[in-house]
Order: C-alpha cells, then sequence, then structure tokens
C-alpha cells in the first residue's frame, strides 16, 4: 500500500506484542523508555492514554496497566523512543590510572576540574591553580606546608613552614688582647660587613678598624692592647 505524507527520515519504531491472561498488569518491556509517553499502546485496537491506562515500572523497564488486559486481546507496544543510557563513571576509572609518582607536578601539566560557574568540566593548568586562593590571615605554623615552584627542578613541590630557611645562629669569639696580636680567627667566608667586633664594649667600624680576608680578621690600628676585651659575633648569612 503506498504511503500518504512526508517519507520518513529515519527507520522504523521498534514494535513488542504482549500476551494477555486477564490478570498480568506488568511486562518487561524490550527497551528501557523514558516516560510513558515514549510508548504508544494498543489494547485490543484500543489506544491507551499514558500515566492513566498505563505506567513505567522499575525505572522505565516495564509497564504496568491500572488493569490486566482480557485474556485474547490483541495488545502491543510501539517505541517511540528509547533511554540513552550514560555510562557511570567508576571508581576503578579513576584508580586504575597510572599513578604520577614522586616526581612532582610539572607547571605546564593540566588537571580536570569541575567548574561549578559553567557545570562543565574544563582543565586548568597548575601554574594558574593558586590564582584566587583563599589568603592565610593568621602567621603560618612551623608544621603549615606551602606549596611552591622549585625553579632548579622546574616543578611544584610542598615545603614545611619551618624548613623556608635554615635556623639562624651566630657564632660569637672572644678573645683577649696581648698588646702583640693584632689577627683573630674567624669563619670562612664571613664579610667585613657580616660581623660585629668590640673592644672593651665599643663597636669597631667595618673596613676602617678592621678588614676580613679568608678565615682572618685584622685590625687595621695594630694589636689591641693587653688586657683589653675582644668580642667578634659573625651575624648569620
Amino acid at each position: 500500500m503506498a504511503y500518504i505524507g512526508r517519507d520518513p527520515q529515519y527507520g522504523a519504531f521498534e514494535k513488542q506484542a504482549l500476551t494477555a491472561d486477564g490478570s498480568t498488569t506488568t511486562f518487561t518491556l524490550d527497551y528501557t523508555v523514558g516516560s510513558a509517553s515514549s510508548i504508544l499502546v494498543s489494547v485490543a485496537g484500543v489506544h491507551q492514554e499514558p500515566e492513566t491506562a498505563y505506567n513505567l515500572g522499575s525505572n522505565g523497564t516495564t509497564i504496568v496497566f491500572t488493569a490486566a488486559p482480557a485474556s485474547g486481546d490483541t495488545v502491543f507496544v510501539i517505541f517511540l523512543g528509547a533511554a540513552l543510557e550514560i555510562a557511570t563513571v567508576g571508581s576503578g576509572v579513576i584508580t586504575s590510572r597510572t599513578a604520577h609518582g614522586n616526581s612532582g607536578l610539572q607547571g605546564a601539566d593540566e588537571l580536570l576540574v569541575y567548574d561549578n560557574s559553567a557545570s562543565a568540566l574544563k582543565k586548568l593548568s597548575l601554574d594558574n591553580l593558586l590564582i584566587g586562593g583563599t589568603e592565610l590571615s593568621a602567621t603560618a605554623a612551623d608544621d603549615d606546608v606551602l606549596l611552591i615552584y622549585d625553579t632548579s627542578a622546574t616543578e611544584f613541590k610542598k615545603i614545611q613552614k619551618s624548613n623556608l630557611s635554615p635556623t639562624l645562629t651566630y657564632v660569637t669569639r672572644n678573645y683577649t688582647g696581648d698588646g702583640s696580636d693584632s689577627t683573630f680567627d674567624v669563619t670562612s667566608g664571613t664579610a667585613v660587613d657580616n660581623v660585629l667586633v668590640f673592644e672593651n664594649g665599643v663597636l669597631q667600624k667595618p673596613t676602617t678598624d678592621y678588614q676580613i680576608s679568608g678565615t682572618t680578621l685584622t685590625f687595621q690600628g695594630g694589636a689591641p692592647a693587653t688586657g683589653v676585651a675582644i668580642q667578634i659575633r659573625e651575624l648569620p648569612r
């Protein structure tokens, strides 16, 4: 028989026949459907009204009639559309991935984040991760962990606040003048401006009153007099 109207642009709709026995009201569908209006249901040649004559059950996998179709009635369902099943991302999708390891994240590495404002997954460069972060309003505790960029390794690393700088140590050397010695020992690498030098409590002026070369401090005005209390305080570098 000829088709009246525009030709169908897509494939035929699926049909499922149901066997009525006068008592069964629930039947399993061949396809999962999203709503009662997604199927056409005929009982004994009469089109059934969705959500009145029937409803869906078991998350769209069954049809439930309000009244059981009579035995011998011709009952069939035409599927206008099937529910689209979206894959669920299980924990194994994440846990089975290769671990990044202990090499540290690179600044150009990208993370997958969920943008609440756009309701979408987006990629974020690690370099931009800290932009807009909440500022710590209190003094950081020694055991607080900070994120820093190690330029020598070109990667981000964590470091405890207590390790940001070594503990400051002062080296104090005490001598007594003997009227002949004008040179005294200091730590190698000590600069002339990194020490405080006192004679009997009087602060001496760098380069004018003393010089340093290697591990030796030399008084410029000659040897301190006998009995003079000499103190050299090496400042932290």
